[in-house]
């Protein structure tokens, strides 16, 4: 996940942003890579514009090591079709920037602030400034010229309704800022089996956050990606009870006792994101008479996915229940985003406050 940000490097590099796309692209605003002089880490969508990009990248660096310095960032449009002959037919504009002392600062508290929400303001012109916002708009690191120390406490607000974009100031000049959020999809996965192993080997890769239980220490292997904590204990249901709001479930134990406990602590919430239970149409059947036995809300009982993975996948190796169970909750988890942006935007109020730095 990231690697863009988890890989440091021991050579010179620049980041590469997607920072606006009108119409279609291969990746959205905010995608990244790096390009040293011989490789790149991580991708912005592949094809002609990812090899265009590599090109920009390499000879901002062969000029900074000739010169010394050379252009320390720029942005540059790609029209996909008419100029690079792609299929998407859009317009992209890619942030370049020289990872100097101040950009790997930044990139070094990010690595360490991934599970906060952060943003990165960068200067495309003029001298260089690199700094990274807390929530609060609070500088937390970076430097730059004397002007990023001027704004002190009245540092302009960004619009944090949008995505990654470029600002203007009120002196002309252009800035990249870029939304470094925390993971939003937080999973609980009860069972470290041979099922629950492939899963997490993939959620690895993907933006979310994973707390994965189990009471059997030894089941855990050695080595468990950045995005995931393990938590062996004997009572999984407090860790559901503990669980924040809105968090997503999956249930898939060695003992189906325990899958029943677990599940009637789950649906007794009423702050569910989502729960998938792994069984057969049969086991369904059984849990939930035994759980509208119990007075569990019907509403609830029904919401429950069993059997677990999108329809049509019926091969039943552990790595393709992974696959399949894996894209089922990342469909979920856009459905929530999507409906979490739009709940945001509609919370805005016509009366904001006036910002220093305009829209691009």
């Amino acid at each position: 996940m990231n690697e863009w940000l988890t890989t440091v490097m021991a050579e010179p590099a620049v980041l590469v942003t997607v920072a606006v796309v009108e119409g279609s692209g291969p990746r959205e605003p905010g995608a990244r890579m790096l390009v040293t002089a011989g490789g790149q880490v991580d991708t912005i969508g592949g094809g002609h514009l990812e090899m265009c990009a590599v090109d920009v990248g390499r000879s901002m660096l062969k000029n900074a090591a000739r010169t010394g310095g050379g252009m320390h960032a720029r942005l540059e449009r790609y029209a996909l079709g008419p100029t690079l002959g792609q299929c998407c037919g859009g317009v992209v504009h890619l942030a370049f920037e020289l990872i100097d002392s101040a950009l790997a600062g930044v990139m070094a508290s990010l690595r360490k602030r991934w599970r906060e929400d952060s943003w990165r303001l960068s200067a495309i012109d003029g001298t260089p400034v690199s700094l990274l916002l807390d929530a609060d708009d609070a500088v937390v690191a970076g430097a730059g010229d004397a002007s990023a120390a001027a704004f002190g406490p009245a540092f302009p607000a960004i619009d944090r309704q949008r995505g990654t974009h470029i600002l203007r100031d009120t002196a002309g000049r252009r800035w990249l800022a870029d939304p470094c959020l925390a993971p939003r999809a937080h999973l609980l996965l009860f069972g470290a089996g041979h099922v629950g192993a492939a899963i997490v080997r993939m959620l690895g890769e993907l933006p979310c956050t994973v707390s994965w239980i189990d009471e059997r220490e030894d089941m855990f292997p050695s080595t468990i990606p950045a995005n995931v904590t393990v938590e062996a204990t004997d009572a999984p249901e407090a860790l559901v009870a503990a669980a924040p709001s809105g968090a997503s479930y999956l249930v898939m134990t060695h003992s189906h006792a325990l899958d029943q406990r677990l599940s009637e602590a789950i649906l007794a919430r009423a702050d569910v994101g989502w729960f998938g239970l792994i069984g057969s149409k049969t086991k369904r059947v059984q849990f939930e008479r035994r759980m509208a036995a119990r007075g569990l809300p019907a509403e609830r009982i029904a919401a429950m996915v069993c059997p677990i993975g999108i329809a049509g996948i019926t091969n039943k190796l552990p790595a393709a229940i992974a696959a399949s169970v894996c894209a089922q909750l990342l469909m979920v988890w856009e459905t929530q985003q999507i409906a979490a942006l739009e709940n945001a935007a509609a919370s805005v109020t016509t009366n904001a406050p006036v910002r220093r730095f305009a829209s691009r």
